[in-house]
Formats: structure tokens, sequence, C-alpha cells
């Protein structure tokens, strides 16, 4: 069941007191004005156009202040609109200008400037007024004697009645004078609703406004509008933006109850809701709930993208105004936080959606604009993004003047700003005569000057260059020194890295024996050795047949420098024999996966030709052959019996100078621990292969 976390009228304003408001008559506009002041107001609406500030040529009416007041406009009894009262301060700017020469010695005044001072000032007055979806500008003709008032004197106030607005509307007022002679008022204000004003009986939309109730569940916003079945109405969510103008995002026209789902990833500070009924010269209300709301605010600033515009500006792109400042900052090489620097951006809000200008004289790959809120880091983009090519190893010197015209320098670095010429032990301070004559020289670019300081980019590639230089040379020649030495030691590093080749055949007698093979196998490869068996390849073995396998897995092992391993058993032995008895024929495999009875027209014209010391090791299991049992042909290479005779095996397998003596052992012993027991369950089992004929321990 969602949990209700703001619940509200479309009505509910920001006020919890009920007032009770004042009544207009009738549908005019009106003006007046305090004691003192003469005001007029020009019929219909002007255009909004401040334009530029100009100077004052004398002493002029300007606004200074600006106070609302909500009133009823009233057409009927119960047929009224809320409406906004506007009255507006005004003061003397500007002075009069003095008199010269003998005048100010009691000569004769002048007629003309007697005559300005009794003459009037007056002031042509504009306000502008918005409230989504609409704006009005007004213009107020005011003036006031000017024997009456001095310069800077407030002189009193206009009051106009009134602007129409909707309840729960959020409106704006702006005041200036035409010309205008300093920055425009301005003025924001969230208006009540119906049950915060005591209207239910005079504005009739406040009859049957659609009630909405805002609720959260899980990650889903609902809308909820609490209306009878057959009433219709309009619903209209947009951003309402500060800067410039407000922008529509989802409308509807809807009818009796309903329930609009926003996800949460929807949300932003200046997501408004704006509800009427579907009726004639109805009020529109509006409300933002989501000003406050955590999750609306790292929306904002997820979707926001600060983007830096050639040749000197930059943008910052966002749905709402952001409560943010802009700084700029210079990011060395090599990582660590981008340094903040002077000139600051102008610490105001800063102005979305416009591109602005940096202030700079020449731009640099190191400069970045940082926008920060509530002093925590949230964009950074950098000039040498785009156009300007890598980060670049420069000196950034900071110019100080005092008003004698003394400048101090110093340098940025990541622990401070070093003094030059100083004893400090950074390399700003070891090169701080010579960046001194780089900057009289003129080999620093300046990126910034005012009136009381600069900055300046100094290169640093010379001076790097010419400190490392023998470092480098040193460097290229320890490196030559080591690149031989790999080259001398590669083929020890290759076999310490990857360890021999081994590859192992047998004849496949049954699946106790294979077991046994595979126990070896796997011991092995605890070793510093590469294994190969047909056991562990089945499916190469049957898609390339295993003689087509053998040739491969040989042909790999010996060109890198490995050992083929003989596992001679009963039926291995009779293999042999039949070969070396038939001559030219080969022995029919004993099995689709059996590589042994394959690999014979391979290994056996090696032994026969002398070419198997070296490539070849023989061996067999304790209890399953005699040693006279293997074909004398395959004694010209080591033939040895496991697991009694490990420490020879291994020691055969390893490259030369591989283990020292213990540890050789020690790998025999953890060998001969992973084989025994296969090798038990072998000799174990009812059936146990071989027989006397084939010299069997067993048969002896």
């Amino acid at each position: 069941m969602p949990v209700p976390w703001f619940l509200l009228s479309l009505a509910l304003g920001r006020s919890p007191m009920v007032l009770s408001l004042e009544r207009l008559v009738g549908p005019q506009d009106t003006a007046r004005c305090s004691p003192g002041l003469s005001c007029h107001l020009w019929d219909g609406d002007v255009l909004c156009l401040p334009g530029s500030i100009v100077s004052a040529p004398g002493p002029v009416l300007v606004p200074t202040r600006l106070q609302t007041e909500l009133v009823l406009r009233c057409y009927q009894e119960t047929d009224c609109d809320l409406c906004v009262r506007v009255a507006i301060h005004l003061a003397v700017h500007g002075h009069w200008e003095e008199p010269k020469g003998e005048e100010k010695f009691g000569g004769a005044a002048d007629p003309e400037l007697e005559e300005s001072r009794n003459a009037f000032l007056q002031a042509q007055v504009v306000l502008s007024f918005q409230a989504y979806p609409t704006a009005r500008c007004v213009l107020l003709e005011v003036q006031v004697p000017a024997a009456l008032v001095q310069p800077g004197q407030s002189v009193g106030s206009v009051v106009f009645d009134c602007f129409e607005a909707a309840l729960g509307a959020e409106v704006r007022i702006w005041s200036y004078t035409q010309p205008r002679y300093q920055k425009e008022l301005n003025l924001t204000q969230h208006l009540p609703d119906c049950k915060g004003l005591e209207v239910q009986d005079s504005i009739q939309s406040c009859w049957a406004l659609p009630w909405l109730n805002v609720s959260a569940d899980g990650d889903d916003v609902h809308l909820v509008l609490d209306v009878s079945e057959d009433q219709r109405f309009g619903l209209s969510l947009y951003w309402n933006q500060v800067q410039g103008p407000t922008k529509p995002w989802w409308h509807r026209n809807l009818t009796g109850p309903q329930t609009i789902t926003l996800n949460h990833t929807d949300l932003f500070p200046c997501l408004c809701i704006q509800v009427w009924p579907l009726e004639p010269d109805s009020v529109r209300t509006s409300i933002c709930p989501f000003r406050e709301d955590p999750r609306a605010h790292r929306n904002l600033w997820r979707a926001a993208r600060l983007q830096l515009l050639p040749p000197r500006g930059w943008r910052l792109d966002a749905p709402c105004s952001l409560p943010a400042e802009a700084t700029l900052c210079w990011q060395a090489p090599g990582g660590g936080p981008c340094q903040s620097l002077v000139p600051p951006l102008p610490p105001a809000n800063v102005t979305v959606n416009k591109a602005l200008e940096l202030p700079l004289l020449n731009v640099h790959p190191n400069l970045c604009v940082q926008v920060s809120s509530w002093e925590k880091l949230q964009l950074q983009e950098c000039l040498w993004v785009d156009s300007l090519g890598p980060l670049k190893d420069d000196m950034l010197l900071v110019e100080t003047r005092d008003p004698h015209n003394n400048r101090s320098l110093c340098a940025l670095e990541p622990s401070g700003c070093t003094p030059l010429l100083s004893r400090a032990s950074t390399r700003a301070a070891r090169l701080g005569e010579q960046l001194l004559q780089d900057l009289q020289s003129g080999q620093c670019l300046q990126l910034w000057d005012d009136d009381l300081r600069a900055l300046w980019a100094c290169p640093m590639d010379k001076y790097v260059h010419q400190r490392w230089a023998l470092v480098w040379l040193a460097c290229l020649l320890f490196a030559a020194v080591l690149f031989l030495l790999f080259l001398f030691r590669k083929d020890q590093v290759k076999a310490a890295t990857r360890g021999r080749a081994a590859l192992l055949l047998y004849s496949a007698e049954d699946s106790g024996f294979e077991r046994l093979v595979s126990a070896l196998a796997s011991a092995l490869c605890q070793l510093p050795l590469r294994v190969a068996v047909d056991l562990w390849s089945r499916r190469e073995l049957s898609a390339q047949g295993p003689l087509a396998w053998f040739h491969a897995q040989r042909r790999q092992t010996l060109q890198e420098g490995g050992v083929v391993v003989l596992l001679f058993s009963p039926g291995a032995v009779v293999l042999c024999r039949e070969w070396l008895q038939d001559g030219a024929s080969t022995p029919a495999p004993q099995g689709p996966h059996d590589a042994f009875a394959a690999s014979l027209s391979c290994v056996l014209p090696d032994f026969l030709q002398g070419r198997a010391p070296g490539r070849y090791v023989g061996a067999y299991f304790d209890g399953l052959l005699h040693s006279d049992a293997v074909p004398a042909l395959f004694r010209s290479v080591p033939v040895f019996s496991l697991p009694s005779q490990l420490p020879g095996f291994l020691g055969t397998l390893q490259e030369p100078g591989d283990p020292r003596p213990g540890l050789l052992r020690e790998r025999a012993r953890l060998v001969s621990q992973a084989l025994q027991p296969a090798l038990d369950q072998l000799l174990k089992a009812p059936g146990d292969p071989g027989d006397p004929e084939d010299g069997t321990r067993d048969g002896t």
C-alpha cells in the first residue's frame, strides 16, 4: 500500500492561515499614488522591453522596492478571481548640477537651473507580471514636484490594482523605468489555494476543484485525483524554469478518478502540476511538490551537462535552475585535484541553458571549469577535451600587484603557490630564476589580467629535457643490458614460467588402467609440467582421428623441447611385439581413442634410427609389468618403474638443473601419494591384466 509522503490538494498553499481578502468590483485596472505624487495608468498592456541601462541626465525617479497584496476581483457576489495588488516604492536617483564659478559665492542664480528645480520629476514605470501560462506588462506614469525631493530620498509609492492569477500559482513580478537607469526589481511569490483563503463562496473554481494526493510507492510516485466519475478536468505537468519560459512536458484531458504514475527518475525540483476543471473560464491552479525532494535534486544533477564552447565560452544545460557556483581551475598532468584559480566566475547562481563567456585572454588545455553546489563538486570539464590537445607540463605563475605597481610572483604547485626565488625544495623554487627570465623574455603565455593580478603559463619542456637527458641515457643502457640478459636466458625463463611439455602415450587396457594414467597425468600437472594425454582430448581425438592427433601433439611437444612418455603395460608390449614381427604392417587400433596403437608407426622408427634418446622416456607401473618385459628396442632410453623410481623419472622430465635434490624428493612424494590409491585399486581388482607369458610380476 502506498505510503503518503506529501498529501495536498492542488489548491493547497504555503500559508497555514486562512485569509480574508478585500474585494474589488469590476474588471478595470486602476492605479493610485501616495500623497505628493500624481500617477496615470496607460490604457491596455505594453510590450515588455527593458532595454539597456543608460546614465541618468540628472535626478530621476526609480523603483526601489516591490510589495504585493492579495485581493479579490469580483464581477458578482459569488463570481470572483484571485488578484495580485502591487505597490511600487519610489526614490530619487542622481544629483542636481552644482553652480559653477562665482555663482557658488553669491553670484546670480542660473534661470535654467531654477526652472528645473521648480519643475516636476517624471518617470514611466513598467510592471511586468508572469504566471504560467500568461504574462502582462503595464505602464504607469508618475511625477513629483522637484522642489519637494532630495537625491536618494524616498518620495512615496504607487499602487496598481491588479494582476489576476490562478490559485496556488507561482508568480513573478519585475519593475523598471523607461528608459532604464538601474537593474530591474524582481519578486517571486507562491499564491495560496482555496483552503488557505476565505474564498470558498466567492471563487467558483473552488467549488468543484479536483483534489490531488501525491504518494510514494517504492521507486514510483502516484498522482491520485479524487473526483466524481463524471467530472472532466485537464492535467498538465511542466518544468517551471526561473530562467526562461516554462517548458510543458505532459498534458491530458481526463474524466473521473485517475491515478498517474511517475518513475522516480522523472522527478525534478521544478516539476510542477497544474489542474483545472474543463469548464468555460475556469481557473488553473498549480503546485510544485518536489522542490525539496532529495531524489529530484539528484536527478537534476544527473541530467545536467557542462560543455565548453570555442573559443572561450561555456554552457550549463539542465531542466531546472541550479543553486550552483562555477569556478576556473588548473589541472596539472598526472592526476590530482584541479586547483581553483582567480579570476572566479560570477559567484551568483549559474544561469542554465545559456552560453557564457570565460574571462580569459588566451585559452590553455590545462584550464577547466568546475560547477559546485554546497561546496561539493558536481561537474568538471576541461578545454583540452575537444580541441586543444593533451595536458601540458606547464608551470602556472600567479602575479600579484599592489597599488604602487610592485609585483610578486608565485608558482602554482600541488602544495600551494610557491614564491619564486625562494629556498623551498620544490621544482618551481629550483627553477625560479629561469622562470623569471622566461617571463621577462615573453616566453610565457598570459591567460588573464586585471589591475591587481595576472596569470601566466610558462613551458617546462626544455628544463625537463635538460635535467633528465643523462637519466634517460642511463635508463636506455640499463634497458639494453636487461634485454641482452633476457635473450640469453629466455629458454630458462620460458621453462620456469610455462613448464616443460610432456606427452603421455599408453595402451587403453581397461577403465582401471585409464584411471591410473589419469592420476599420474593430474599429479604431473601440479609440477612445472604441461601434460598432454588422450584422456583429456577425446573430442579432438574423435574429430581428427588417433593418428592425426598424435602427429600434431608429438610435433608440438618435440618442437618446444618436451618429452614423449611411453607408459608400458601388458597390452602395450603385445602391440609393440606385433609391430616388430609384422614389419611394415601397422597394427589395427584397439579402440576409437587408442593413440598408442596409432603412434607406433612414428615412435618405432625414431628408436630404430637412433633419434629417441633425449626425446623419449619409458615407464611402467609396479606390480603390473616386469622390467624384462619391456622390449629391448625401447631400452635405448631411460625406463622407470613407478612409483618406486619416481625421483629419477621426475628428474628426467624436468629441465636440466631444474629443482634441487630435496625439492625433487618432495615432489616425488606428492606424486606417489596421488598415484598409489589408483594403483592399489587396480591390483586388487578381479581379472587383473597380464599373465605369466607377458612377464608380469603376478605370474612369476
